[in-house]
């Protein structure tokens, strides 16, 4: 299996960035890390490993970038309007460098879309990646998700997180071309009721997700199954194999 590994200076974030492919061909999955995780997480914790079938078939090639918003969140200030802020320049970054990296690899092919998938707090930047960009984002499989970033924050929602919380923005999302498209997606909530897992924040996006009319669906793997890497290591593949077809 190939692996690339690009590194540059990003001004939107204002720092080194780290962005890893694994593959050559296939649908781009753009696999976020868990809350403080960087791009090679997903490799120490194997999760390459079990997505090596789909990769060997030519089915999907995984990327992965840097968590530069909750790294910062979480080890210089945990106020809502600066985790915001992070969240917001990350979005900037997201779009305006490695989705073209990842359009770039894959061809040069300007509107293929892609595949957004994570864990914990990479749940949160998934979902938020297809809600804010249905137009590059075609699906979101989100594991153990944390959504509401409120509860790790001190100080009230303001402009900065509203903007960047899909369970804050979604119910004021106006009609329109946005969200028409959005409604064209599909967004997959997947946890188990084990260690550490909270079922209730799959719903509280389900329920916002529905309210708009956005396709969806929760599966609970029971309490046989922790927030941990165990169980999302046996969720990606099985349900990126439902998502992604086989080649003919």
């Amino acid at each position: 299996m190939s692996k690339r590994k690009e590194q540059w200076t990003s001004h939107r974030v204002g720092r080194q960035v780290t962005v890893v492919r694994w593959g050559e061909f296939g649908t781009p999955v753009l696999l976020f890390p868990t809350a403080g995780g960087d791009a090679e997480e997903v490799e120490r914790f194997h999760m390459i490993d079990a997505l090596g079938g789909l990769l060997a078939e030519g089915r999907i090639k995984v990327y992965s970038v840097d968590s530069v918003a909750a790294q910062r969140w979480l080890g210089e200030q945990r106020t809502t309007t600066f985790a915001g802020r992070v969240h917001n320049e990350y979005d900037e970054f997201l779009v305006h460098e490695v989705v073209p990296f990842i359009r770039a690899d894959c061809g040069g092919d300007p509107g293929r879309e892609v595949i957004a998938a994570g864990a914990s707090i990479g749940a949160f930047n998934a979902l938020a990646s297809l809600c804010r960009h249905p137009d590059v984002f075609a699906q979101a499989v989100c594991m153990s998700g944390t959504y509401d970033l409120t509860r790790f924050l001190s100080g009230p929602v303001d402009a900065e997180l509203y903007r960047a919380s899909p369970l804050h923005f979604l119910p004021g999302l106006p009609e329109g071309p946005h969200l028409a498209r959005l409604r064209t997606r599909f967004v997959l909530l997947l946890h188990g009721e084990g260690r550490a897992e909270s079922p209730e924040e799959s719903w509280k996006v389900a329920h916002a997700l529905g309210a708009r009319g956005v396709p969806n669906r929760v599966v609970s793997w029971g309490r046989d199954w922790p927030h941990d890497w165990v169980t999302w290591r046996r969720m990606l593949p099985q349900y990126l194999s439902e998502l992604v077809p086989a080649p003919r």
